[in-house]
């Protein structure tokens, strides 16, 4: 049974906490996104737990947190359709070469780094099953390297816009690559997510591969095709993006999460698959993403960090064995994303310090982090203590991508390109 007044506090106290840790983080350089991602971490077991276990108890029981949690997964779904909506295929035009080469590799190299650390941790961080067994090693296997490649587009759209960088070279080639990075990840991430579900089942895993190529051709395709006519047909009638609109799209995403989450491959990918195929031409992507994002990011997503925070318990990682895992994660995640893209860019044409500059943008991880781990968690294929390691990644990651992008353009302020640089 619903406790209203319960959920009501919650939500109270979740939301002022991430506007209050938003604005304090925002004034010391960082982007917003950091200060709710620690906010929600403080809520949890990790801090306020810690310090005081019995409000803990209270305010978020264990056996009444089901409503939060409903809260938190509807607003990732939207929050998916949205970075969908805002993938933009235009961004690669003159740009395709080097945007595939450093995407690629910045997906390539970390997902071969988690490969590599999968095998040595294995059997004390992996996760179980629904039937009590130890997740296998491949689908283990596979999830690391995918948690490894995943890039925060955006948080990495904010923090150039924050920067005033958006429009530069840098910026136009950065948004690019991680469009590419965003879009790859989320197909190798279903492919995992098809792995741990059909288990040692072959023929299951097959018949979701087959179906999910399916559905994906067929929407990509038909989909976008009978969006664009019924696209046209609102143009005649009003230019205006009503909220009957806004309804139909929300109602397009949630069919299609169904739809993919009903043939093994989770919901997130159906919602993000629902943005892209959005009109682009008439700029209705553009408009719905406006509408959604507002609502999105000042109320869903501070309940979704608060939600991985109380699933995170930073207690877990104790003594020097686990932090060195702890610490192995976080600098292969750096060598990897941050090395892998700037020696790529470098390798296509891009001075030094535009490369290494790229390369501290594409080694954002922020919320898309999050999400790939809770998906990871819920399917049981990484353990609680894996999890805090990972957040503690995604958290490192973000963090430092100001320091570094302003540490690179101080000292090679060209590096962005001219101010007036077309991102065309």
């Amino acid at each position: 049974m619903l406790d209203l007044s319960l959920l009501l506090s919650q939500l109270l106290v979740i939301l002022l906490t991430a506007r209050l840790a938003g604005y304090a983080l925002h004034r010391l350089g960082q982007p917003r996104v950091i200060g709710e991602i620690a906010a929600g971490i403080a809520l949890g077991p990790s801090v306020l737990g810690r310090f005081a276990p019995d409000a803990v108890a209270a305010l978020f029981p264990s056996d009444r947190l089901l409503p939060l949690a409903t809260l938190s997964q509807l607003g990732v779904l939207l929050f998916m359709f949205a970075v969908g909506l805002r993938l933009d295929r235009g961004m690669l035009r003159g740009r395709a070469r080097t945007a595939v080469a450093v995407s690629h590799a910045s997906i390539a190299v970390p997902f071969a780094f988690g490969a590599a650390i999968a095998p040595w941790i294995h059997p004390a961080l992996a996760g179980t099953t629904a039937s009590g067994a130890t997740t296998p090693l491949l689908p283990f296997t596979l999830f690391l390297g995918a948690a490894m490649s995943v890039t925060a587009f955006p948080v990495l759209a904010r923090i150039l816009t924050d920067r005033g960088l958006l429009g530069t070279r840098l910026g136009a080639m950065a948004v690019a690559c991680a469009a590419v990075d965003d879009a790859t990840a989320w197909c190798i991430l279903a492919g995992v997510v098809a792995v741990a579900r059909a288990g040692d089942a072959l023929g299951s895993f097959a018949w979701t591969l087959l179906a999910a190529a399916a559905v994906t051709t067929l929407v990509v395709t038909a989909g976008r095709r009978a969006l664009g006519s019924l696209d046209r047909w609102r143009i005649r009638r009003t230019a205006e993006v009503g909220s009957e609109v806004v309804g139909a799209a929300v109602l397009l995403a949630l069919a299609t999460a169904l739809v993919t989450e009903s043939i093994g491959i989770h919901a997130l990918f159906g919602a993000f698959l629902a943005g892209t195929i959005v009109p682009r031409e008439s700029g209705l992507a553009r408009e719905l993403a406006g509408r959604v994002e507002p609502v999105v990011e000042t109320v869903f997503l501070p309940i979704f960090f608060a939600f991985t925070g109380l699933r995170t318990d930073i207690g877990l990682v104790s003594g020097a064995s686990m932090w060195a895992v702890c610490v192995v994660i976080v600098v292969a995640a750096i060598a990897g994303k941050l090395g892998a893209s700037a020696v790529a860019a470098r390798l296509t044409g891009a001075p030094w310090p535009e490369a290494a500059a790229l390369g501290a943008l594409m080694n954002t991880r922020g919320l898309m982090e999050l999400v790939v781990l809770n998906v990871g968690l819920e399917l049981g294929v990484i353990s609680r203590a894996l999890f805090a390691m990972m957040v503690l990644m995604a958290v490192v990651t973000t963090a430092m991508t100001t320091p570094l992008l302003q540490l690179v353009l101080r000292r090679a302020p060209t590096a962005a390109g001219a101010a007036a640089a077309s991102a065309a």
